[in-house]
């Protein structure tokens, strides 16, 4: 039975990703989700008739949480068609000046979680599996006040680029997709509405879109999806301009 693993999968973009998965890849019939509220993953698993799947409540900032991620791969070996990495957070400040919980928190989620969940999962992967990397805009260049941020978007776009490589002889494919920002409750958490100018002036990504045109990315084995013609202009303009120069215009 082909399985798709999603993180983040309880709100916003994650929860929007599972919806389409089904319209984009038929094939699979059984949906692992995982995100820390149970409740809301049972919810989400009610409106998936017809599919087999499993609630992984699990904080993946906290290392056990790998543990009962390995156990439940080796129990049931399933066969990985899809991996989502959608799990993440963000928050607005200047480091120095905000808390070092969350700072750290916020690599510990995006960057150390999304490469163990795809170390343990590839092994589990065949040719013409794919791996969904939820990445941001934000990786094209270092974000003032979203500094911590920024750097691990970065990461997650660069990892996704050499996992490609990597996996290509393995027929796996890894796409990173990379939105502007979008009307989840991510902002409200990140402590962005009312507090910075350049998000009350950039347009917004409709997550619907975003996540068909992702999953349609991943399908086709881009490795990176950028939506609005806007932001793809700034990525292209994120190569051919030093970052110690553009850095000055993208502040948050």
């Amino acid at each position: 039975m082909k399985t798709a693993v999603i993180t983040g999968a309880s709100s916003g973009l994650g929860r929007e990703l599972v919806r389409q998965i089904s319209d984009v890849f038929p094939e699979i019939e059984s949906y692992w989700l995982i995100a820390r509220r149970a409740d809301r993953l049972e919810e989400l698993a009610a409106s998936l008739p017809g599919k087999t799947t499993a609630c992984l409540a699990l904080d993946l900032c906290d290392p056990m949480s790998f543990i009962g991620f390995q156990e439940k791969l080796t129990a049931e070996q399933p066969e990985i068609a899809l991996l989502v990495n959608c799990a993440g957070c963000g928050y607005l400040g200047r480091v120095g000046e905000m808390d070092t919980a969350s700072q750290t928190r916020m690599v510990d989620l995006n960057i150390r979680a999304l490469t163990a969940v795809t170390n343990m999962s590839v092994p589990y992967m065949t040719a013409g599996s794919r791996i969904l990397n939820v990445s941001s805009i934000a990786s094209f260049c270092p974000n003032p006040r979203m500094t911590v941020y920024s750097s691990t978007k970065a990461y997650v776009s660069s990892f996704t680029i050499g996992l490609a490589e990597e996996l290509r002889r393995r027929g796996i494919t890894a796409t990173a997709v990379c939105p502007g920002p979008m009307e989840t409750e991510f902002l409200r958490l990140a402590g962005i509405p009312g507090r910075s100018s350049t998000f009350e002036f950039l347009p917004y990504c409709d997550q619907v879109r975003v996540a068909g045109g992702a999953l349609r990315a991943a399908r086709e084995g881009r490795t990176i999806y950028t939506p609005m013609l806007l932001y793809k202009f700034y990525r292209v303009l994120a190569k051919v301009t030093p970052a110690k120069f553009l850095v000055r215009f993208v502040k948050t």
